[in-house]
């Protein structure tokens, strides 16, 4: 199936392709050699959006580049903004499919969150992005793209290296990253790249909902910070929140998490913990999650959940999860609370959702004809 982002017409997108693919194109394309790396720091470092921008290359060699390549961005359909300055994109793609990204500023940093699928392979209870069945993967210049597109709406081209906007990425969008590693990875090592995006491994940040195999990969090839969506601390109760735990149960993700590569006190692994009024919030839990952890460097992530419309959970008093945390704190782990943002936008965790539905042939063929009835 052809690369829904990487082509337009005939002309290849340059986008999303790693360093290696760029010195393959440009090699076929009868082009020296160090022509791979000046288009690579146009791309990924400047955010060149039009080879006539690319002064250092001839204008002869720029029109014969814009004749056999273009250099396209995902779409944004929708941007909105919260109160509260958290900045939500709603992404469109070229075969027409949407996933949401969102950029939270703070003081000292200013994090994007990215999406990995369209939808989620994922059932989690408690999560609205769960409620929405998978449509696909995002590809390399998909997840990049989302990237670019964050840069080019803070105006921080060429990549800078201090006082960013951007600073750190967050793989807690839609989706499953651990269900699409390959272009999940080559999306990342792009971004990590020196002479482009330029973001250090140290602010990069996977989440998953515990996809075991691929845990210890994800160290040796990527090397990012790990977060784990745990949310329960008995099977019984991670088996209704995250099915997957029906899979891969406690005891095995958290041997996983153990032995992840890099890990260390100054490499904590962060667990995510859904706070769930009466459901997984009570000072025996906590205690039972301190437990848990015992030998993994670790912090804890106590999250206030986020409703969104039509779920039938309900966040957690103020004084449970402070007690919670008091708790996991007093245990020698660091335990903040996340403070919700962009609720108004539905920009929290757990809140992101697009109109992207995956249609079966029957469901296809019946819009088709309804389309062609004469209005």
């Amino acid at each position: 199936m052809e690369n829904p982002v990487q082509s337009s017409g005939a002309r290849r997108n340059l986008v999303g392709l790693s360093r290696d693919e760029i010195a393959a194109e440009m090699k076929a394309f009868g082009a020296e050699a160090f022509r791979a790396r000046q288009l690579w720091q146009w791309i990924y470092n400047r955010g060149a959006t039009d080879f006539s921008v690319m002064t250092s290359l001839s204008k002869p060699f720029r029109e014969k580049l814009a004749e056999a390549y273009v250099l396209e961005r995902p779409q944004i359909s929708q941007s909105l903004t919260s109160i509260d300055g958290t900045r939500k994109w709603l992404v469109r793609f070229p075969d027409g499919q949407e996933v949401e990204t969102v950029h939270i500023p703070e003081e000292d940093r200013g994090t994007l969150c990215v999406s990995s699928q369209v939808g989620c392979t994922l059932t989690c209870k408690f999560c609205h992005t769960g409620t929405q069945r998978l449509v696909r993967n995002l590809t390399p210049a998909e997840i990049v793209g989302q990237v670019m597109i964050a840069r080019d709406a803070l105006e921080e081209w060429p990549s800078p290296q201090d006082d960013r906007q951007l600073t750190n990425i967050v793989l807690m969008g839609m989706g499953e990253p651990l269900y699409n590693f390959d272009n999940v990875a080559t999306a990342m090592k792009i971004v990590m790249d020196g002479e482009g995006l330029s973001l250090s491994r140290r602010k990069i940040t996977l989440s998953t909902s515990g996809v075991v195999p691929m845990i210890h990969r994800c160290g040796e090839e990527l090397g990012v910070n790990l977060a784990i969506s745990l949310h329960a601390v008995t099977d019984e109760l991670r088996d209704v929140l995250v099915p997957l735990n029906k899979k891969y149960p406690i005891a095995e993700l958290l041997e996983a998490c153990r032995t992840y590569p890099g890990s260390s006190n100054a490499r904590r692994i962060t667990f995510e913990y859904v706070m769930l009024k009466g459901m997984n919030d009570s000072p025996a839990e906590a205690r039972a999650l301190v437990k848990l952890l015992e030998g993994i460097p670790a912090k804890v992530n106590l999250i206030p959940f986020n409703p969104w419309p039509g779920t039938s959970y309900e966040c957690s008093s103020g004084t449970a999860i402070k007690a919670f945390s008091d708790i996991v704190f007093e245990a020698g782990y660091s335990s903040p609370v996340r403070q919700p943002r962009g609720r108004d936008i539905l920009a929290a965790c757990g809140q992101l959702k697009s109109e992207s539905v995956k249609l079966s042939k029957a469901e296809l063929l019946r819009q088709q004809s309804e389309e062609a009835q004469p209005a």
